[in-house]
């Protein structure tokens, strides 16, 4: 007896839509696929800045600001809370949004968010192999993963002592596609 492949499976455009969808060819129902929301925070504890160096790849070895994909029934905000203390066992406040990062070639949307460390106290978390609180003129801005770190250390040295501003976008001059440079 063979088993039949069932759910969607065929790529087509479904009637009244306007792209190519994932169907199901026997009840029509259509699987969307939707970019992936990443959160994250630029924490500080006094003039220090939280960054993580990743034990995981991508970019394994690399510092980063605690960040990672928001997970269902959260809000960005308790999500880039929850992340700061998987990756860095860190107890924070968020303050406000920095920036909104738009990476379409990889379907994502990033957002950034300053906040405040409770306490110093801070740690490895497991996808981490170490945490630091750097001062700004020591961060190591030669070793950062991603583009979009670049841009959020960048944007919030623009505003670091404001207390109101539009968030950020992507840079003008940026892809953030790490192939074609920041």
């Amino acid at each position: 007896m063979s088993e039949r492949a069932t759910g969607p499976r065929v790529r087509r455009i479904p009637t009244g839509d306007n792209r190519e969808r994932l169907v199901c060819p026997d009840c029509e129902y259509v699987a969307y696929e939707n970019p992936k929301v990443v959160v994250g925070v630029l924490a500080t504890w006094e003039d220090k800045l939280l960054m993580c160096r990743r034990a995981i790849e991508p970019r394994r070895g690399y510092w980063t600001l605690p960040a990672g994909f928001m997970e269902m029934g959260e809000t960005p905000e308790e999500g880039a809370a929850r992340e700061a203390w998987e990756e860095a066992r860190a107890q924070l406040e968020i303050v406000d949004l920095l920036a909104v990062y738009s990476l379409r070639h990889i379907s994502q949307l990033q957002l950034f968010y300053r906040a405040r460390l409770s306490s110093p106290d801070v740690s490895a978390g497991p996808e981490s192999e170490d945490v630091g609180l750097f001062s700004f003129d020591r961060l190591p801005d030669t070793e950062l993963a991603f583009p979009s770190v670049h841009w959020a250390i960048r944007h919030f040295r623009e505003v670091r002592n404001r207390n109101a501003f539009p968030p950020f976008r992507n840079p003008a001059d940026a892809t953030g596609d790490m192939r074609r440079g920041r």
